[in-house]
């Protein structure tokens, strides 16, 4: 799988599913949808269901990480980070394959 999730942005996660007291067998899932202002948005979610067939999976910094093979394509080398700024505060994707990204980074066009 070409995503990264950084350390940082682990950490969130893993806070965020504490602080819902979620199962230990939930994983984070990345994916990309159809959308937004550029053409694709980028989706993060959580997720129990796997297809062995259709997703892959990967351990980073002690979070699982699921992206399905059709979102994989276009979210090959991405590193998925977490910012937390005084102007912002949350996800963000940083996608070699996007062409052409919205100003909020939230969609783009690859």
């Amino acid at each position: 799988m070409g995503i990264t999730l950084t350390e940082k942005a682990a950490t969130e996660v893993k806070r965020i599913m504490e602080e819902k007291k979620m199962e230990d067998d939930m994983f984070l899932r990345v994916g990309v949808a159809g959308g937004g202002c550029s053409g694709f948005s980028y989706s993060l979610g959580f997720d129990k269901a796997i297809d062995e067939k259709l997703d892959s999976k990967v351990d980073m910094h002690g979070v699982t990480v699921v992206v399905d093979k059709k979102s994989a394509l276009f979210l090959d080398g991405t590193t998925v980070d977490f910012y937390d700024g005084i102007e912002r505060r949350g996800f963000t994707f940083d996608n070699p394959n996007a062409v052409k990204t919205c100003g909020c980074g939230s969609s783009f066009q690859a």
